[in-house]
C-alpha cells in the first residue's frame, strides 16, 4: 500500500552484496550509483609534513572568511596546508592560514605558569604565529576560480596570503596536496600545469568517515533532528558515539556503518538517489539546475499527482493498519487513472511527489540497514540534502514512520565538507586527533556576498571589498539583507506530508548550507573543573529558541547599535576610514539579526551568550579591536581618584557592617555598564561618583535575590562559632571604572585581609566596557598606591615589580602577603560558558573553594542556574526589566545576592 517497490531482484543488479563490499576498497567519484565499494581501512598518512601546534591557543581574531574557520593561534611550523574535495558539482577546500598572534603579559602569565603550575603544551621561545583553517567552495565548472583563488593566497606553496607575498613564488616542485574525489583524477594534470603540484589521491569513503567522526567528536552542535519544520540540536555523548550509520546521499546511496575511527564497512546502498531526482526532474519539468528543482517543490501540492490512502478509502482513514487518509499509497498513481498529459500538471507538484517519493525510500531503507545492525543513530549527508528543510523533514518522516517513533533521523551541519575535512586528517601530522568537543567554538559567517542564493566570487580577505560588498549587496535603499539566502518558516502539514513546508519563493540552497557558522579552534580550553555535572549544565539561562524571547533581545541589540557605532568610530579617531567601517559593521550586525529572525537555528545552538558574542565578533570583523577604550579609561581614571576615601570608610567600620557594605558596593558599582539602554541614559545624567553614591544609597534589603545572611554566616560564623577563611577564591570580574575598581576591588581586599588567595578573572578579548586581563594589572597598580594589603598581595601574585627593591627584598616581603593574582578567562564576549575556560583559570580552579560570579552577563544572562562543587555567590544588579521578572519577579535595578553553598 506504501511507495516501497517489492522488485528486490532489479536493485541486486546495481547493489553490491555485503561480502562485495568488505572485499572492495575503491577511490574515485560520487555513490553514482548506489555501488561504489566501501572499506574498513584506515586512512593513510604521509609522514612528509610538520606537526600542527594546538598549544596556547585563544578565542579571537579577525574574521577574514565567510565559511567556517578553526582558529588556531599559537601555530608557528608550516603545517599541511591544503586539502580539496573534488566532486562533480562542488569544490571543496580546507587551507590553513597563519597570522600575527595578540600581545600578552608574559610577565603575568609567568607568574600565573609558576604559581599555578599551568603548562603552556610545548609552547617556543620565539615569536608565536597563530593561524586558522579555512573552509571554502567552489563550483567544478568555476575550477579555474578555484585555481586562481589557491594561486592568490599561495595555499600550494607555504599558505602565505597574498598580501604580504611579494618575492617570486618559490620551486614547488616536489609539492603535494591531497584530494578526494573524482576530481582528484580528472584535474590532477591541471593542478600539475598551472599549479605546478601534484594530486595524491585519497579514498573518498575513507575521508567521509573520518570527516563525519571528527565533527561529531569535535563539535558540541554538530548533529540535529528536523522534523515538522523545526531543527532541534541532539546531544551525542562521544563514549557512546560508535556504532552508526551513516547514510550518504550523493548520486546514489551509499550506507557505511562505521564502527570507530578508521573502521567502517559500506553495508548497502541503492542506485535512487540525488541523480534519480535531478535525472528524472530535469526530464519531467526542464528545469536546468538541481537548485531550480527544490525551488519548485517550495510551492507544490503532490496531492494532484500522488495517490494518497483516503483517495482509495473515500478520504477516510486505513486505521486497522495504521495509515492516514494523507498518507501516500503510490507515488504518481493518480496518474493512471487521469486522462492528463505531461504538460497538463504543475513542474511544481512534479517536484515535490519526485522528492517526497525518492526521500521515503532512502529514509526507509536507511532505518532498515539500522535495525538490521541494531544501530541506535542514522545520520544523513550529501549533495541531496544541501541544507533543503522539506528534504530533511521527509526523510525524517520516513524513519519516524517505519520505526513507530522508536528512530530518528539526524543531519550534520558541516555534512557539505566532510571529505575535505577527511583529505586534510590524511596528512599524518594534522594535529587535529586529540580534539575535544569544547576545542571548538561556532562563531558568525560574514564574507562573499550572496544574492538570490547565488555566490559572487570565493570568500573575501581583504577589509576593503568586504566593506564594498556591504555597500553593494547588503544595503538595498532603506532594507537590510540578510548575507545569504533564507527558508520561509513554515511546517509539514498535521499528521502527514500534504502540504509543504514551505511556500515561500526563497530557497536555501546548497551555497549556503555550505556556509555554516565559523569554527574557531582553542585547543587549550578546558571544561571548568568545579562545575557540578558539566553534562548537564547549561550555560545560557534565557531560551532563544523562543522566537518572542529572540525578538525582543534581537531588538535590545537593534535599538543600542547607533551608540555602538559611534563608540567603535570615536575609537579609531572617527577618521573617514573609520566611519566607513563603523557604517558596514553595523549593516553586517543587522544582516545577521535579521537572519536569526528568519531562521533561529541558523549558526546552530543559539542563547542569549551566542547573541551578545555575535556583536563584539562583527566589531572585530571590521577591526574595532576595542570600541570602548577611551571611556574604560576614563572611568578607571575617575574611579581610582576616589578609592583611597572608600577605602578609609570601610576600614573605619566593624567587620560585619563592612562586609554588607562590600556587598552593597558591588551591587551599586555593577550598575555602570554600556550594555545597558537604561544606564547609558543614567550616564548622561551624572558623573560616575554621583551615580554610584546614588546606587548605594539606595541598596534596600531584602534584595530581589538575597542571600546575605547564608554569606554572612559563612564567612564571619554564627553565634560563638567562626568559620575558617577560603583557601582562594576566584572573582569573575565584569565592567571597567567603578564596577571593578569601586566594587569588586574592595571585596578582593576584604578576601585578602581573611588571609584567602584571590585571583582575578577578566576577559582574554574586550566586549563592551568590560575590564580584560590584559588591562587588570594596571588598575590594581593604580590601586596599591593607597593600600598596603592590595601592594603586598599584588607583589605576591607577581602584579607589581618594585623598581626601588631589590630581589630579596621583593621575595621577603611577598612571602609575607597572600597572593593577588589575574587570569584571563578565554572569552571575548560579555558572558561566559564555562564549558570553554583558559588553561589559566582551569589550574586556578583546581585549589578554589570560592566562586563570585558578578555582572549581569556572567551571573544572570549565564550561570544564573549553574551549580558548583565549591561555595558560590554570584551578584549581580538587574538593568533590563524583562529579565528581571523572568528571572527574580522583579524589576529593573533590584538586586541578585545568591549564595550557594558546596554540596
Amino acid at each position: 500500500m506504501m511507495s516501497v517497490p517489492t522488485e528486490t531482484q532489479q536493485n541486486h543488479e546495481f547493489i553490491e552484496t555485503n561480502d562485495e563490499c568488505k572485499k572492495k576498497k575503491e577511490g574515485g567519484g560520487e555513490d553514482t550509483m548506489g555501488g561504489v565499494g566501501g572499506s574498513s581501512s584506515s586512512i593513510h598518512r604521509s609522514a612528509s609534513r610538520p606537526q600542527l601546534d594546538l598549544s596556547g591557543a585563544a578565542i579571537h581574531g579577525n574574521f577574514e572568511e565567510k565559511d567556517p574557520v578553526i582558529l588556531l593561534p599559537n601555530q608557528s611550523d608550516d603545517i599541511s596546508h591544503l586539502a580539496l574535495d573534488i566532486g562533480g558539482s562542488l569544490i571543496k577546500l580546507v587551507y590553513f592560514s597563519r597570522h600575527e598572534d595578540r600581545l600578552v603579559n608574559n610577565r603575568r602569565k609567568q607568574t600565573v605558569k609558576d604559581r599555578l603550575g599551568v603548562t603552556n603544551g610545548g609552547m617556543r621561545s620565539y615569536p608565536i604565529l597563530g593561524g586558522r583553517l579555512h573552509f571554502v567552495k567552489f563550483e567544478t565548472r568555476k575550477m579555474n576560480e578555484c585555481l586562481d583563488f589557491i594561486h592568490s593566497k599561495q595555499l600550494h606553496c607555504g599558505g602565505m596570503d597574498s598580501r604580504h607575498w611579494r618575492s617570486k613564488i618559490p620551486n614547488n616542485e616536489n609539492a603535494v596536496i591531497k584530494a578526494t574525489g573524482g576530481g582528484a583524477y580528472k584535474f590532477s594534470d591541471l593542478f600539475k600545469e598551472r599549479l605546478g603540484v601534484s594530486i595524491e589521491k585519497e579514498d573518498e569513503m575513507d575521508c567521509l568517515v573520518a570527516g563525519a567522526n571528527f565533527l561529531l567528536k569535535a563539535i558540541r552542535h554538530e548533529a540535529f533532528t528536523h522534523m515538522e519544520g523545526q531543527k532541534e540540536f541532539v546531544r551525542i555523548d562521544h563514549n557512546d558515539l560508535f556504532p552508526y550509520l551513516l547514510v550518504n546521499i550523493g548520486s546514489g546511496v551509499s550506507m557505511i556503518k562505521v564502527d570507530g575511527d578508521g573502521q567502517f564497512e559500506r553495508v548497502s546502498g541503492t542506485n535512487v538517489g540525488g541523480g534519480t531526482y535531478w535525472g528524472l526532474g530535469r526530464l519531467l519539468t526542464k528545469c536546468k539546475s538541481f537548485d531550480e528543482l527544490l525551488e519548485l517543490s517550495q510551492r507544490g501540492d503532490n496531492r494532484t499527482i500522488d495517490m494518497l490512502v483516503g483517495d482509495i478509502y473515500g478520504g477516510m482513514d486505513y486505521s486497522k493498519i495504521g495509515l492516514s487518509a494523507s498518507t501516500i499509497a503510490s507515488s504518481f498513481g493518480k496518474t493512471i487513472s487521469e486522462n492528463k498529459e505531461l504538460e497538463d500538471y504543475s513542474p511544481e507538484d512534479i517536484s515535490l511527489s519526485l522528492l517526497r517519493m525518492i526521500s521515503y525510500n532512502i529514509g526507509q531503507i536507511a532505518y532498515l540497514n539500522a535495525l538490521r545492525f541494531g544501530l541506535k543513530r542514522i545520520f544523513f549527508g550529501g549533495f541531496f540534502i544541501r541544507g533543503h528543510a522539506y528534504t530533511m523533514d521527509t526523510i525524517s518522516f520516513a524513519v519516524h514512520f517505519w520505526s513507530k517513533g522508536n528512530a530518528q533521523a539526524m543531519f550534520l551541519r558541516h555534512e557539505g565538507f566532510l571529505g575535505a575535512l577527511g583529505a586534510f586528517m590524511s596528512y599524518e601530522k594534522h594535529g587535529l586527533d586529540d580534539l575535544k568537543v569544547h576545542h571548538l567554538v561556532e562563531r558568525f559567517p560574514m564574507g562573499a556576498p550572496y544574492v538570490g542564493g547565488n555566490i559572487h566570487g570565493p570568500p573575501l580577505g581583504d577589509l576593503n571589498e568586504k566593506i564594498s560588498w556591504m555597500e553593494k549587496f547588503i544595503l538595498k535603499g532603506t532594507e537590510i539583507t540578510a548575507p545569504v539566502p533564507m527558508d520561509s518558516p513554515g511546517t509539514t502539514g498535521l499528521g502527514g506530508f500534504e502540504v509543504p513546508s514551505s511556500k515561500g519563493d526563497s530557497l536555501r540552497s546548497d551555497a549556503s548550507n555550505l556556509n555554516v557558522g565559523v569554527l574557531h579552534l582553542e585547543p587549550t580550553l578546558e571544561v571548568f573543573p568545579l562545575l557540578r555535572d558539566p553534562k548537564t549544565y547549561e550555560p545560557n539561562t534565557i531560551d532563544l529558541s523562543d522566537p518572542g524571547e529572540l525578538e525582543y533581545w534581537v531588538k535590545v541589540l537593534s535599538d543600542t547599535l547607533p551608540d555602538l557605532v559611534d563608540k567603535a568610530v570615536a575609537s579609531e579617531g572617527a577618521t573617514d576610514d573609520a566611519k566607513r567601517r563603523g557604517d558596514a559593521f553595523a549593516r553586517a550586525l543587522s544582516a545577521h539579526l535579521a537572519r536569526l529572525i528568519e531562521e533561529p537555528a541558523a549558526y546552530g545552538k543559539f542563547g542569549l551568550a551566542n547573541l551578545l558574542e555575535l556583536r563584539e565578533d562583527c566589531l572585530r570583523e571590521f577591526h574595532f579591536s576595542d570600541a570602548y577604550r577611551s571611556i574604560k579609561q576614563r572611568e578607571n581614571e575617575a574611579s581610582l581618584a576616589v578609592l583611597p576615601d572608600l577605602l578609609l570608610e570601610l576600614d573605619s567600620m566593624p567587620e560585619e557592617r563592612r562586609l554588607l557594605t562590600l556587598i552593597e558596593g558591588v551591587l551599586a558599582a555593577n550598575i555602570f555598564d554600556w550594555g545597558s539602554r537604561a544606564c547609558v541614559d543614567l550616564y548622561n545624567k551624572g558623573t560616575i561618583i554621583e551615580i554610584y553614591r546614588m546606587s548605594r544609597n539606595k541598596m534596600q534589603r531584602p534584595w530581589g535575590v538575597d542571600d546575605f545572611d547564608a554569606l554572612n554566616a559563612r564567612m564571619l560564623g554564627s553565634g560563638t562559632s567562626t568559620s575558617p577563611p577560603y583557601k582562594r577564591a576566584l572573582l569573575f570580574v565584569d565592567n571597567s571604572g567603578a564596577d571593578v575598581i569601586l566594587g569588586m576591588l574592595p571585596l578582593a581586599r576584604e578576601l585578602l585581609r581573611c588571609g584567602t588567595e584571590v585571583v582575578l578573572v577578566a576577559n582574554s578579548l574586550p566586549a563592551l566596557n568590560d575590564v580584560t586581563a590584559m588591562e587588570l594589572p594596571d588598575i590594581v597598580a593604580g590601586a596599591a598606591k593607597h593600600c598596603d594589603i592590595l601592594r603586598g598581595a599584588a607583589e605576591a601574585g607577581g602584579l607589581l615589580v618594585d623598581a626601588m627593591s631589590s630581589i630579596d627584598d621583593r621575595c621577603n616581603k611577598s612571602s609575607s602577603w597572600v597572593p593577588l593574582m589575574v587570569v584571563e578567562n578565554g572569552c571575548g564576549g560579555p558572558c561566559i560558558d564555562l564549558r570553554q575556560v583558559s588553561s589559566e583559570l582551569a589550574a586556578a580552579a583546581k585549589d578554589a573553594d570560592l566562586v563570585v560570579l558578578e555582572g549581569m552577563g556572567r551571573s544572570l544572562h549565564t550561570n544564573f542556574n549553574g551549580r558548583f562543587r565549591c561555595d558560590a555567590l554570584k551578584l549581580a544588579m538587574v538593568k533590563n526589566q524583562r529579565l528581571a521578572e523572568k528571572l527574580i519577579q522583579g524589576n529593573i535595578y533590584d538586586c541578585v545576592c545568591r549564595f550557594e553553598p558546596a554540596s
